[in-house]
């Protein structure tokens, strides 16, 4: 009887249980964000190389309509880009910009 109101009165986890919680909360992000932070850097710069092939997409379709080529990407304006110039995801410091030679489309 002495056993069964000790374990009545039991309120809370003991030391032990609360720390191989936190460690198994440890291991799990110790696992866990390495690979977010990895898979964040590969996803900007994928839409990076999309943004730049539908840049490039849309200074073709421009020079097909026109018969020339546009000296920057505000030329294009919303017939070509509807939702207008996408920034670079990679580097907010940077922007897309066509290359005057080549008319090819980089971020610089």
């Amino acid at each position: 009887m002495y056993r069964a109101s000790l374990n009545r009165n039991r309120r809370g986890f003991s030391l032990l249980e609360l720390l191989a919680v936190v460690v198994i909360l440890g291991i799990i992000a110790a696992i866990v964000v390495p690979r977010v932070s990895t898979s964040s850097a590969l996803a900007k710069q994928r839409v990076n190389e999309h943004n730049i092939a539908t840049l490039n997409s849309a200074v073709e379709r421009f020079y097909v309509n026109t018969g020339s080529w546009p000296s920057a990407l505000s030329d294009l304006g919303t017939d070509y880009l509807p939702d207008g110039v996408p920034t670079v995801p990679t580097d907010s410091s940077l922007s897309y910009t066509i290359d005057g030679t080549t008319h090819r489309v980089s971020a610089n």
